[in-house]
């Protein structure tokens, strides 16, 4: 095996916190937002970088009024509320459907944090976030969701990504202290807001856009989970590895 490391923190890394959306699952909410542009914008329009680059991260008026903004869309300021209540509409019909699924090495990496003692917690800006990990089991059988010792997600705080305020409630109600926790992201305004939090941020291309997150100040950019060196992780050394 050859390893590959490319150190990116000195700080003792001993606790974990997801992002949901990209991270942990495979969901729809990208094709909701294209898909609720209907009436308000063209959805051929609204690509997978518009997305990530514009709204991915963010509470939902918020990313609501980015994509209408980035889209040139008339009056976007009042349509956005409309705008992000199409797109939760369009989010619950599918996810009923069955539209989400787990990234295994999501899984894996969150079932070996856990055999190392990691305390981890996950932290979404989404309101469907619970509802759609609920039925995601580990593959000891263990629910995903009691992986946790802190969740934070879908909760109303006073400023969304790229402010700080989730993860640093997140670190709290996990008892860490911010410069030793890791949080794991997928989206420019996440990992923002990690480096504003003082927290090591791990951003994961899974769309192609390594660029965007390193721009946002990652420590690390993989394009999978399994890229990363956990032998070098319980040494607090964020590193990847290569096969």
């Amino acid at each position: 095996m050859t390893i590959h490391r490319t150190p990116t923190s000195a700080r003792a890394l001993t606790a974990a916190i997801f992002d949901v959306d990209g991270v942990l699952l495979r969901s729809p909410h990208e094709q909701a937002w294209r898909e609720a542009l209907d009436g308000f914008a063209d959805p051929g329009r609204f690509t997978t970088a518009m997305y990530q680059a514009e709204v991915a991260g963010k509470p939902r008026l918020d990313g609501a009024r980015a994509a209408l903004e980035a889209l040139g869309a008339p009056d976007a300021e009042g349509r956005a509320q409309a705008y992000a209540e199409c797109k939760q509409k369009r989010l619950e019909v599918l996810i009923k459907k069955g539209c989400v699924t787990a990234f295994p090495d999501a899984l894996r990496f969150v079932q070996k944090l856990g055999s190392m003692g990691w305390r981890m917690a996950v932290a979404s800006a989404s309101k469907n976030a619970n509802q759609m990990m609920e039925p995601i089991r580990l593959g000891s059988g263990q629910a995903l969701l009691d992986a946790f010792a802190a969740n934070v997600c879908g909760r109303d705080f006073r400023r969304g990504k790229p402010d700080p305020e989730i993860f640093l409630t997140a670190a709290e109600e996990l008892g860490a202290a911010p410069d030793s926790c890791i949080v794991i992201e997928d989206a420019a305004a996440g990992v923002e807001a990690a480096r504003a939090g003082g927290m090591t941020a791990l951003g994961l291309a899974r769309l192609g856009d390594a660029d965007l997150l390193r721009a946002a100040r990652a420590d690390l950019v993989v394009t999978t989970l399994d890229e990363v060196d956990l032998d070098e992780l319980v040494h607090g050394r964020l590193c990847t590895v290569a096969v």
